[in-house]
């Protein structure tokens, strides 16, 4: 199957003329010519390494980055460990890529202000296919809540269109997981967004984020 780019469905050039003028023409065009959900079009869309970093922008993408820190250790310990099978195996890989390509993109727009990677103890979460799906639907729900909290937050117009991008995603993996765990993937008409104070609050009360390395197995991922 070939793989599907911007070109493709921009018949009428509507999106490249977006493009352009948010980005100049050549990554516009660099964009059209990008895969679709490959990690290099995330990339292209993240802001210029010109556009200024603000106080406020760095403070709202080290939060995205530490909650995608999350999410990728989280899949990527249930993949190494081989806990899952049929459609929650192929979520688990799927999404565990695009986890990855999110914190390779807010890393890279950040740079050395990038938080560091916490150490997790996910606490049998990635041992059992029932746990695992129970946790990875609170993960994608809380992650859409977030980034809808912080969108209208943002400053520079280039981070934004960033961030969005990743919003969407995190809505199609919140969808995917609540249908394999027999939930409504829309429960309701709107959703609401959550504060930075509220998410953190949740992955504290988890108890995943960890100061020290536990003897227990499975070896970290963090």
């Amino acid at each position: 199957m070939t793989e599907l780019t911007l070109s493709d469905i921009d018949r009428d050039d509507a999106i490249a003329e977006r493009l352009d003028a948010l980005h100049g023409t050549s990554r516009a065009t660099f964009l059209r010519r990008a895969v679709l959900g490959s990690t290099a079009l995330l990339a292209a869309t993240a802001a210029p390494a010109e556009a200024a970093l603000g106080a406020r922008d760095e403070a709202i993408l080290n939060y995205a980055l530490t909650l995608e820190y999350v999410q990728d250790s989280f899949y990527s310990e249930v993949e190494r460990l081989g806990t899952l099978s049929g459609p929650l195996a192929e979520q688990a890989r799927i999404v565990g890529a695009h986890e990855r390509a999110h914190v390779k993109a807010l890393r890279g727009v950040l740079g050395a202000r990038a938080v560091k990677r916490p150490r997790f103890d996910f606490r049998g979460a990635t041992e059992d296919a029932e746990r695992f799906r129970k946790t990875a639907v609170a993960f994608e729900d809380l992650a859409v809540a977030a980034y809808k909290g912080q969108a209208p937050l943002i400053q520079n117009r280039a981070y934004l269109v960033s961030a969005l991008a990743i919003h969407s995603v995190e809505a199609r993996h919140a969808a995917w997981i609540r249908r394999l765990a027999g939930s409504a993937p829309a429960a309701e008409a709107f959703d609401e967004p959550r504060s930075k104070r509220s998410t953190l609050a949740v992955v504290e009360d988890t108890n995943f984020v960890v100061q020290t390395r536990s003897r227990r197995k499975p070896k970290f991922t963090g």
